[in-house]
């Protein structure tokens, strides 16, 4: 036998020895917590007056959690602005915010996400139906314009030619460009995408330079297709609109250079818990930290209902009225700062100084030692996202100019509320080896005594398909006393040692 192998084996009988010396004085073990973090529930306040009545009115006869469909509108109607208003969260500073927000909503299936998506959006859809209307008829219009230049253009071709007989070659040039001039063709108003390749999206945006929304009714397949290797390209495209003032160039053979002036997009879609594990996951372990998951700042995870009862009635016409107001009009609403920009509106002294307390405090809880980088990161973008809030419902408030106190407090009674959410998210991938430990404990009659962690690799069970996921699982149950672990030396024909793991005997014997 190799020294190695003695040197083991010795090691092992040592904690075979402290383990059976430890059976006698057997604690029992300590339980383990809660993986999941609690959220703050949401506040009917924690929305302008505007579209306060209606969310509440739907969550209520949808019986489904009123943070979908508040995020839901308030990812819609930030959409609306765009880029008409924006924000310089500073009093000297030029860093300017503009309000696209991104959100998901996050429950178990059948929790009445979609439904919450579809009555929130409503409005919009009925602002792009009257837009088509409108665009057929200027597209028809414009389709005789065009036949009634070319019969104009025979004339001119006609007076070209009497000039350059007449050796006035410059003044017959002059009329053969005005005749070869075409009106520009109508573009139909869009404020919503379901489905694009980025090529169409960067179309989209320059004919709609106010900015879109991407809505998903399973964010899943979209977020999904960010992480192939084949879509990075589009993945660094979307990166760039969170910003909403950012520029992007992208050259394909066929659509040639297409610059994209600004990338003004917000997002919304729902999501399940167990589709969005794996990509908070990859965000806290590297492979996909780039900051996608940190954009879906409006991320919101709320606890299920578990109360059902029967409703029926009416939906509430007075609130429904108002909500679909507040979509009109900030779509009708037009800026100008003189120049052809959209104009920068700043906080109020009091509200400045609200934001400034926030934002001194959201700093230092991002950059304490304990918290994780993921979370860090997803912290630092709060700022942009809550400046942006305040300015939509400084807007919504009927307000102008600047953002005052009550949209502000508003705002940062938001950012209490989403860092809680933000939490619960990323808690998925910190707090899953506590899960797995719950799901190996749960399943302890189905394992060998002892085990080890090629026994739990080979029953296949979700969330323990990889050998640093059981590990990490196994280490929680050694950790709160749940199991023991012992060394096994080579055997004499060499290899590596391995460990085994036995429950506590107290569990054996069912005395907890």
């Amino acid at each position: 036998m190799s020294e190695l192998a003695r040197d083991t084996g010795a090691a092992w009988l040592d904690s075979q020895a402290d383990a059976a010396q430890g059976i006698t004085g057997t604690l029992p073990p300590r339980p383990l917590p809660d993986s999941r973090p609690p959220v703050e529930p949401f506040r009917a306040d924690m929305l302008p007056e505007a579209i306060r009545a209606y969310v509440m009115d739907v969550a209520n006869r949808q019986q489904s959690p009123p943070d979908f469909v508040a995020v839901a509108s308030i990812c819609g109607l930030s959409a609306v602005v765009g880029r008409k208003v924006l924000i310089r969260p500073k009093q000297h500073d030029d860093w300017t915010v503009t309000p696209n927000q991104w959100g998901a909503i996050i429950g178990r299936p059948s929790a009445m996400k979609s439904p919450s998506m579809k009555e929130a959006l409503r409005p919009l859809d009925k602002i792009q139906r009257d837009a088509r209307e409108a665009f057929e008829f200027a597209l028809e219009e414009h389709a005789a314009e065009n036949r009634l230049r070319e019969i104009e253009k025979g004339e001119i071709e006609k007076q070209a030619k009497k000039l350059a007989r007449e050796k006035k070659r410059e003044e017959a040039l002059a009329l053969l460009v005005q005749s070869e001039a075409q009106g520009e063709a109508p573009t139909r108003l869009r404020l919503v995408v379901n489905d694009a390749s980025v090529e169409k999206l960067g179309e989209l945006l320059n004919e709609n330079p106010n900015g879109l929304i991407l809505v998903r009714d399973e964010l899943a397949g979209w977020l999904s297709k960010m992480t192939q290797d084949d879509h990075q390209a589009d993945r660094a495209f979307y990166l760039e609109c969170f910003d909403g003032n950012g520029r992007f160039t992208y050259d394909r053979i066929g659509r040639g250079t297409i610059d994209i002036e600004h990338c003004t997009l917000s997002m919304i879609g729902g999501i399940q818990p167990s589709k969005i594990a794996p990509l908070v996951r990859g965000a806290t372990r590297g492979t996909a930290d780039d900051g996608l998951i940190q954009r879906l700042q409006l991320a919101v995870w709320p606890d299920d209902n578990r109360c059902w009862r029967w409703i029926d009635r009416q939906p509430d016409a007075k609130a429904r009225h108002a909500f679909e107001q507040a979509f009109y009009r900030l779509h009708g609403l037009h800026f100008d700062d003189g120049a052809g920009e959209p104009p920068c509106w700043r906080f109020t002294a009091k509200a400045q100084g609200l934001f400034v307390e926030w934002m001194e405090e959201v700093q230092r809880i991002a950059r304490a030692d304990d918290i994780h980088p993921a979370l860090e990161s997803h912290l630092l973008k709060m700022p942009q996202t809550i400046a942006g809030l305040a300015l939509l419902f400084e807007a919504l408030d009927d307000q102008g100019g600047e953002v005052g106190e009550i949209a502000t407090a508003r705002a940062l009674e938001w950012a209490d509320y989403l860092r809680s959410h933000a939490e619960r998210l990323y808690s998925v991938a910190v707090g899953s080896a506590i899960e797995s430990a719950r799901l190996i404990l749960s399943r302890r009659d189905k394992l060998p005594e002892p085990f080890t962690g090629r026994d739990i690799q080979r029953k296949g069970w979700a969330g323990l398909d990889s050998l640093e996921a059981i590990r990490d699982a196994l280490e929680t149950l050694v950790e709160y006393g749940y199991a023991t672990e012992s060394l096994m030396p080579p055997t004499a024909q060499g290899g590596r040692p391995s460990t085994r793991y036995h429950w506590n005997p107290l569990l054996q014997r069912g005395e907890v």
